[in-house]
């Protein structure tokens, strides 16, 4: 073999192979999550973070205030808005019932102009309308979930700062900067409520709504006592630690434990959906009469309706709350 080609097959297979680690290196500076960590860091000790003057100045702003405060002023409306602001999506109540309602329509109109029956229409209606709430339930869920992961180091990291002579607002802080999203970023406003001169009980009650785990609540309840009665600080922390890391292993084995139950329950509800739509596409002409005769459109009415019932109550059965 020619020494001249072989030295260019070499060379060749060099610059290849320094090229692609030359893409992931810049990659990973500028796009990695560790690069995204250390960024964030840096422009909050540079002093650059955007932080406005507000007490709601991390919250996104509304693009539909007036129907934002007009939902408000109603119980359902402020239950609507803490719901959506646990799942920290950059998203209005308002806009989500405005999206619930065209999916609805137009889930239960198509139906009507592809000549299918109105019963058809209405479960699909229900499911589209449905769709933007179980998002941002699915998100929410995912965010309690890491900050109750997230929540006993938290804990501990507080407790070492008080015992170094630290402050309390200071504690704050370094979970602020120290921890990951998103507890890391409840924290960071919860010390800058009490930076800009918002009363420490106040804006510990602001982190106990935008957090809704009962382990933050506990959290809360006793450092206002704290504040108010004395004690040590640092062991009271670490004392609701222990308690929290115990209540996440008991949970973990119930849910180890319940797995087959809640496995059983989502076969139990996929099943009827599934035999039909076999049957369908065996022999459409077999449940055609399903849809074409009254008494058929309103079996499927019934059985729809009692399927509901029945994944509402098997729900019920596999949550066990600890």
């Amino acid at each position: 073999m020619d020494t001249s080609f072989l030295l260019f097959v070499v060379i060749a297979f060099l610059a290849v192979v320094l090229a692609l680690e030359g893409v992931y290196n810049v990659w990973a500076s500028r796009s990695s999550p560790e690069a995204k960590r250390i960024a964030n860091r840096l422009q909050a000790l540079s002093g650059e973070m955007q932080i406005q003057a507000g007490i709601e100045r991390e919250r996104a702003k509304s693009r539909m205030p007036r129907l934002d405060a007009l939902l408000g002023r109603l119980a359902v409306g402020q239950h609507m808005q803490r719901f959506v602001a646990a799942s920290a999506l950059s998203v209005s109540p308002v806009e989500l019932v405005l999206m619930s309602v065209g999916l609805g329509a137009g889930g239960l109109l198509l139906p009507s102009l592809i000549g299918k029956p109105p019963i058809l229409g209405a479960a699909l209606g229900l499911g589209l309308a449905v769709l933007p709430w179980w998002r941002v339930a699915k998100r929410r869920r995912e965010r309690i979930g890491r900050i109750e992961r997230q929540f006993p180091e938290a804990l501990d990291l507080m407790g070492r700062a008080m015992r170094a002579g630290h402050a309390f607002p200071t504690a704050v802080k370094m979970v602020g900067d120290e921890m990951a999203e998103p507890l890391g970023r409840d924290f960071r406003i919860l010390f800058d409520e009490m930076n800009y001169g918002v009363p420490a009980n106040d804006a510990l009650q602001h982190l106990a709504e935008r957090v809704p785990v009962p382990d933050v609540s506990y959290f809360v309840v006793a450092v206002m006592i704290q504040r108010e009665s004395g004690g040590n600080l640092a062991e009271l922390l670490d004392k609701i630690a222990t308690i929290v890391r115990e209540r996440l292993k008991l949970l973990g084995e119930i849910r180890t434990l319940s797995a087959e139950g809640r496995l059983s329950a989502l076969i139990l509800t996929a099943l009827p959906f599934c035999v039909a739509l076999m049957v369908n596409l065996v022999n459409p002409k077999f449940m055609a009469v399903l849809w074409t005769d009254p008494a058929g459109v309103r079996m499927v009415g019934v059985a729809l309706f009692m399927m509901v019932m029945g994944i509402l109550w098997m729900r019920r059965i596999i949550r066990i709350r600890v």
